[in-house]
């Protein structure tokens, strides 16, 4: 094992210098959670606007149901997909299992009832102050809605962001899905689980330092895209 302080040293180079192996990982990484994060939104910001607006016999389970699936182990949903996608799965004859595919689909699956939760919370708090306004105007479930996610783009932002970060930072169903194959699969976090344990911390640590700079920049990004709605509230 490597002495910590050379181990960092050497990590601040990998980064410095733009590593091919960690170049790699690391664009695998925000391409493989972008897209999930992209289709959870397609998904999940019509879901809860819809939830927002709608009332109907059920629908307090049906939010009982949306928010417990926030809290869903990931390694439960990386098990999931896993029987659907292996060869004797329903959807084995795709051959998408143990590709960066395989993994957007977990990740989407992961984080859709987040983005659908959060966004459902914004969007009828929103609704209950434009409820009249909607009434008069005639408008129907479709148009309300339309009406709700540009009104609140920027809170959704936000949503997509924390999404995003969820996403990211994720591990137990990529490795399960993907499988931490070198130069195909291999993801920040699952690349920093297998290099500390064979013992490169120069490595696991730049992953980290990476890793550690995203988050630090989705939360920035959050705090600008509040920032930016309190003004253009003001406006």
């Amino acid at each position: 094992m490597q002495d910590l302080g050379d181990a960092f040293g050497l990590a601040i180079s990998l980064v410095a210098t733009g590593d091919g192996d960690l170049v790699e990982i690391v664009g695998l990484s925000l391409r493989v959670s972008l897209t999930a994060t992209a289709l959870a939104c397609l998904i999940g910001l019509p879901l809860g606007a819809l939830m927002a607006i709608a009332r109907f016999r059920g629908r307090g389970l049906l939010l009982i149901l949306m928010n417990a699936l926030m809290g869903l182990p990931p390694v439960v949903v990386g098990l999931m997909v896993y029987l659907h996608l292996s060869r004797s799965g329903p959807l084995g004859f795709l051959g998408l299992l143990y590709t960066p595919t395989a993994m957007i689909i977990a990740q989407t699956i992961l984080i859709t009832p987040i983005v659908a939760a959060l966004s459902r919370q914004v969007l009828e708090d929103l609704h209950s102050e434009y409820a009249e306004q909607f009434r008069s105007l005639c408008l129907g479930p479709l148009q309300s809605v339309q009406a709700l996610l540009w009104d609140a783009r920027y809170s959704l932002l936000t949503v997509g962001l924390a999404g995003f970060g969820r996403a990211v930072a994720e591990v137990g169903a990529v490795i399960i899905v993907g499988g931490n194959i070198d130069h195909l699969t291999r993801v920040m976090t699952t690349a920093i689980a297998l290099e500390t344990s064979k013992g490169d911390l120069a490595m696991a640590l730049a992953l980290g330092i990476v890793l550690l700079v995203i988050a630090l920049g989705v939360n920035a990004a959050v705090y600008s895209v509040r920032m930016t709605a309190v003004r253009q509230a003001y406006v």
